[in-house]
C-alpha cells in the first residue's frame, strides 16, 4: 500500500513513534504546534522577521542585531530552489537552551553558503571563534606527516582510537531539503563507491530496517543486524529531537539510508543521516596513525568512483569540506581516543589544561555526559582553520602529554604537573 510508505505515507516503524516525531518523518516540512515548531512550513520566508527575543542560538543572535540582512535575503533562492526559511527553520523552531548555544542554521545545498553568505559567514565566524570570510582552509591528508609519538608507551591508559568526519556529494541537495527520488540516487551512488573498496576496506551495505530503497536488501537490514549495530554504537535511528526534525532531516524515514561496514568492523560509513556520508574509522588500541590511514584510504577510494560518475565531494578553499551544519565545516574531523586519566581529570585545572591544548573531553556516553571512573573521550576541539594532519597530531601529542602527567601524579609528583600546566 502506497499509504504505508514514503513519500505518500509513513513507514510502519515510524507509525509506532510519538506523533510529534511522525510529523517530521513524512513528505512535508515539520509543522508541530505541540513543540511550537511551526515556522514557515511552506518554505517561504515571512515578510517580517519573527520575534527572536527569547531565542538563544547563533542565527537568532545575529538576526536580532541585523534585521536588514533578513530583509535582504528573505526572497533569495539557490539555483536548486532552497530558501532562507528552509535554512533557518531549525533555529526558528527551537528557541534553544540558556546554557547550550546551538548554531540555529543548516545548509539546504552547497550553494546555500554562497547565496546566503551574508548570514552564513558571520555565523561561521562567531561559532568557530574567528574565521573570517577571506580565510583559507588547509586540507592535508598526508599520512607521512602524522606524528610518530607513542601516546601510551606502557599500553595501559589508551583503550580505543577513532577518527570520524562527514562528506557531501556534489550535485545533490543536502539532507534538510533533499527529495525522495534524489535521496535514492544519492544512496545508489554512495553504495557504488563503498562497494568498490577492496582488501581490508571490503565490506557490505545494510539499509536501515524497513527501508525499501536498496534492491539487494529490499526490506533493509534484519532486526538481528540492527541489534548488533546498536550494541556496537554504530547504528543511527530516527531523529528524536526537534532540532533535527525541524531541519528536515527526518523526511521519508527510513528510506535511502543505511550503514556500510568493512569485514573487520573497524570502518563504518553512515549513508543519509545528518550528512550524505559519515565516515568512522576505529580500533581498540593506541595506533591513531593506522586509524587515520584507514579513514584516508576509504575517502580516497569512494572519491575515485564519484569522479568517474561525474560527481565529487563538496569542497572549496574557504570552507573546506562542505557539510550540513556550519559547526562541522573545515575538516569536519574529530580524532578521539578513549583514555583513562582518573588523577589528571580530578584536578581543578583539568578543563583549563585541555583548553590550552585545543582538546576537549567527553564522558563515556558522548557529548555532555559524565566520565566513568576517570575514563574520557579526548578529541580535538577545532574543526576549521587547521588541517586534518594538524588536528590528528594535536590529539596524539596532547594525549601523550596528559598520560605523562597522569604518571607523575601516580608517583606523587604533583608539583611537577602544577608547574608544567602553569607554564602553558
Amino acid at each position: 500500500m502506497e499509504n504505508d510508505y514514503p513519500p505518500h505515507g509513513l513507514a510502519p516503524g515510524v507509525k509506532k513513534l510519538e506523533e510529534w516525531i511522525q510529523l517530521g518523518c513524512g513528505d512535508k516540512p515539520y509543522n508541530c504546534p505541540e513543540k511550537e515548531a511551526t515556522f514557515a512550513p511552506d518554505g517561504v520566508s515571512p515578510a517580517e522577521l519573527p520575534d527572536l527575543s527569547q531565542h538563544n542560538n547563533f542565527m537568532a543572535e545575529f538576526l536580532r542585531e541585523h534585521k536588514d540582512v533578513y530583509a535582504k535575503l528573505k526572497d533569495r533562492k539557490t539555483p536548486n530552489g532552497v530558501t532562507l526559511a528552509q535554512c533557518i527553520k531549525t533555529g526558528m523552531d527551537n528557541k534553544g537552551h540558556p546554557h547550550i548555544k546551538t548554531v540555529g542554521l543548516t545548509a539546504g545545498d552547497e550553494e546555500s553558503y554562497e547565496v546566503f553568505k551574508e548570514l552564513f559567514d558571520p555565523i561561521i565566524d562567531a561559532r568557530h571563534g574567528g574565521y573570517g570570510p577571506e580565510a583559507k582552509q588547509p586540507t592535508d591528508l598526508d599520512l607521512s606527516k602524522v606524528s610518530t609519538t607513542d601516546m601510551d608507551p606502557d599500553g595501559k591508559y589508551v583503550e580505543t582510537t577513532r577518527v570520524r568526519t562527514g562528506r557531501s556529494l556534489r550535485g545533490f541537495k543536502l539532507p534538510p531539503t533533499i527529495g525522495f527520488e534524489e535521496r535514492r540516487r544519492l544512496e545508489a551512488l554512495c553504495v557504488k563507491g563503498l562497494a568498490n573498496m577492496g582488501a581490508d576496506l571490503k565490506g557490505d551495505y545494510f539499509p536501515l530496517h524497513g527501508s525499501h530503497s536498496y534492491s539487494a536488501k529490499p526490506n533493509g537490514m534484519s532486526e538481528e543486524k540492527e541489534k548488533e549495530l546498536r550494541a556496537m554504537g554504530n547504528l543511527f535511528q530516527e531523529p528524536d529531537s526537534t532540532l533535527l526534525l525541524a531541519s528536515g532531516m527526518g523526511r521519508h524515514w527510513p528510506d535511502g539510508r543505511g550503514v556500510f561496514h568493512n569485514d573487520s568492523k573497524n570502518l563504518f560509513v553512515w549513508v543519509g543521516e545528518e550528512d550524505h556520508l559519515r565516515i568512522v574509522s576505529m580500533q581498540r588500541d593506541k595506533d591513531m596513525k593506522e586509524t587515520f590511514g584507514r579513514f584516508v584510504r576509504a575517502c580516497e577510494e569512494v572519491q575515485k568512483v564519484l569522479k568517474t560518475e561525474g560527481s565529487d565531494f563538496m569542497h572549496n578553499d574557504h570552507l573546506g569540506w562542505i557539510l550540513t551544519c556550519p559547526s562541522n565545516l573545515g575538516t569536519g574531523l574529530r580524532a578521539g581516543t578513549m583514555v583513562n586519566l582518573p588523577l589528571m581529570s580530578a584536578r581543578s585545572d583539568w578543563k583549563d589544561a585541555l583548553k590550552k591544548m585545543r582538546l576537549q573531553a567527553r564522558g563515556t556516553a558522548g557529548v555532555d555526559s559524565a566520565s566513568s571512573g576517570g575514563k574520557w573521550d579526548i578529541s580535538n576541539a577545532d574543526r576549521i582553520g587547521k588541517s586534518e594532519v594538524e588536528l590528528v597530531n594535536m590529539v596524539i601529542d596532547g594525549v601523550a602529554q596528559l598520560i605523562k602527567w597522569e604518571k607523575l601524579l601516580e608517583a606523587g609528583k604533583t608539583d611537577d604537573v602544577d608547574k608544567a600546566i602553569a607554564a602553558m
